[in-house]
């Protein structure tokens, strides 16, 4: 085996013994807390199982600590990244282990009959949730910083104002030094209008369809109904995109055109139509679901009350259960709306990959995640207004996203303190 295959095991290694012996730990903590009382665990503060998940975790969070400052260390050496690392992350095992072994030690010498193991466990596991909350935040702003800085040495190089609210968008240019290329020209909005039309006519048939849907199978449909109806509407989230893609291709964008022609129009082989259409299909589920299990949440005191004051069934509906589950709703909008802003696969295939700034359905356009993709595919140069542009790209999208997020929580907001 080469020297790296084996740097390659030494983590997994490290971390399958590490975890081995916080077993080892969980066994031993019971076992010295039943020898502590001898068998009668009633004299025991805590019960066994809390001993020996406190010894468990004394012998995992020092070995997994030095386990992650180890990796750290060996990622950030300089030199040739084959050479000596075996021998490192041998070192870095037995460190592990070691730490392991003396919190494992440390922990066990706690272990008593009138030792709190299970207030010391619950606070060790609120640690682990704060480290796992800030992990979660940290990673999210270091995505935003990455965006931000690349998008800041992409607007050095283009202007800022040619990037928002330009009309054309060619970002033709030389990716090395020894190539012959293009201007370019970056001009975004061509880009952001395909996003919007594709978005808004996969909304216009996943929200009606998926909220009837919803309504249907949390008021009129039976058990019976309910119990194979729902399984099949939620399929359509787990088809890949790319079926998604042929079946937009090959057969929606046919229809559509020759639909097209019988009239009259004339309209593209690729059109945001065809893509629009199969995402909506696609993101039905999105928002059937979750407004299905809103609207089942609604108290049937709400429903009870509305009936006995005479209304119908529809009107109960209309003016109880649906505006009480209006948040809920919210939710799965903003989900469905998400989704069909990130899709990629089937604006390729189906509405392809012409900037093209128009309000046309009929008409081929791109959107953001597809020039994305297609600016950081091949033998890229990190330093040229191309590739840099996908950053900026980036950072749009998610601009965009976090005011929809905005909106949606102040209509949850609003909402919320009217029914709750």
């Amino acid at each position: 085996m080469d020297l790296g295959a084996t740097s390659a095991l030494l983590p997994w290694i490290a971390a399958g013994l590490l975890l081995l012996l916080s077993s080892v730990g969980f066994q031993l903590g019971r076992r010295r807390a039943f020898a502590s009382v001898r068998g009668a665990t009633r004299e025991l503060h805590s019960l066994p199982s809390y001993h020996g998940v406190y010894v468990g975790l004394g012998a995992f969070l020092p070995g997994a600590l030095a386990l992650l400052l180890g990796a750290v260390i060996a990622h950030f050496l300089p030199g040739d990244p084959k050479a000596g690392h075996d021998v490192i992350w041998a070192a870095i095992a037995a460190a592990t282990l070691g730490a392991a072994a003396i919190g494992l030690g440390w922990a066990q010498r706690h272990i008593s009959a009138n030792f709190r193991a299970r207030n010391a466990v619950e606070r060790m596991t609120m640690v682990l949730l704060v480290v796992c909350s800030l992990l979660s935040i940290l990673t999210t702003v270091g995505i935003v910083l990455s965006l931000v800085f690349e998008a800041m040495r992409f607007f050095a190089q283009i202007s800022p104002f040619e990037f928002l609210f330009g009309l054309q968008w060619s970002p033709q240019m030389a990716i090395r030094a020894d190539q012959v290329g293009q201007s370019g020209a970056f001009g975004a909005i061509p880009v952001f209008a395909g996003t919007m039309l594709i978005t808004v006519i996969a909304m216009a048939v996943a929200v009606p369809v998926g909220l009837m849907s919803a309504i249907y199978l949390s008021d009129y449909a039976s058990r019976k109904t309910r119990a194979w109806a729902k399984p099949l509407i939620e399929i359509l989230a787990g088809i890949p995109t790319v079926v998604y893609g042929f079946f937009a291709a090959l057969t929606v964008a046919p229809l559509i055109r020759g639909a097209g022609a019988a009239v009259g129009l004339d309209v593209a082989s690729e059109s945001a139509l065809a893509a629009g259409l199969v995402m909506g299909v696609m993101i039905i589920p999105f928002i059937s679901s979750l407004s299905d299990d809103v609207m089942n949440a609604v108290p049937q005191a709400m429903r009870d009350g509305s009936f006995a004051l005479g209304a119908t069934k529809s009107e109960t509906i209309r003016q109880v259960v649906v505006p009480a589950a209006l948040p809920g709703i919210m939710g799965g909008v903003l989900l469905a709306v998400s989704r069909a802003i990130g899709e990629t696969m089937i604006v390729v295939m189906a509405a392809g990959l012409t900037a093209n700034l128009t309000a046309n359905p009929l008409e081929a356009v791109t959107t953001v995640t597809v020039q994305i993709v297609t600016l950081l595919v091949g033998d890229q140069e990190f330093d040229s207004p191309k590739t840099l542009a996908a950053f900026a790209l980036g950072l749009a999208l998610f601009v965009v996203t976090l005011i929809l997020n905005i909106v949606a929580l102040r209509i949850v907001k609003k909402y919320r303190e009217q029914y709750e």
